[in-house]
């Protein structure tokens, strides 16, 4: 048996979701184009979220599993969408996007509730991604100022992301609790 330190997966899961998180709200609010946030959303939001899931399952983290596998999974399918829609094989409507998206936030629930057991950085990551959802939800079923509310509200959930990947980094590298992630919302206390 190898007493090899193994790298944590969560760093690169956190560090993909975070970026095409924040890159996707600064399209969202006009500050950027599609297309840094298709290339993001394809390779560090899809295949590496994808890989970290996979990873985490060989460590028997189920949420991490889930967690990463099914965001990865939006990432990619979402960017099928944007490409469908550019090359004009399939023009999907507001309310399709919609339904996509009402279907993460069912998912997402899930994983809120799952994220309350876990730690406070954990519980405000998901809580803001599930209001987010939530905003786009109604942004895409007839009241679009709420994808701009949305993004605001998302940029939090994409640097609380960040912020759990630098604890997970800077605990490691400097050999002590630099920060911390704080107490289950509901649980063991």
């Amino acid at each position: 048996m190898s007493n090899n330190k193994l790298g944590n997966p969560a760093v690169v899961g956190l560090a993909g979701f975070g970026l095409t998180t924040l890159l996707l709200q600064f399209h969202n609010l006009g500050f950027s184009g599609l297309g840094p946030v298709l290339s993001m959303g394809l390779i560090f939001g899809g295949l590496a979220q994808f890989i970290a899931g996979f990873m985490e399952q060989k460590t028997g983290n189920n949420f991490g599993f889930a967690a990463f596998t099914t965001y990865g999974a939006f990432w990619i399918g979402l960017g099928i969408i944007w490409i469908l829609n550019h090359l004009g094989v399939y023009e999907t409507t507001s309310f399709e996007t919609g339904l996509y998206l009402l279907g993460f936030t069912f998912l997402t629930a899930i994983f809120w509730v799952g994220s309350l057991y876990i730690h406070s950085a954990m519980a405000v990551t998901f809580t803001t991604l599930l209001i987010g959802f939530i905003l786009l939800d109604l942004g895409h079923f007839g009241f679009p100022v709420m994808n701009k509310v949305a993004a605001i509200d998302l940029i939090i959930c994409a640097l609380s992301a960040w912020y759990m990947m630098a604890v997970i980094i800077l605990n490691d590298v400097s050999g002590k609790e630099l920060l911390k992630n704080g107490k289950a919302w509901i649980g063991k206390k």
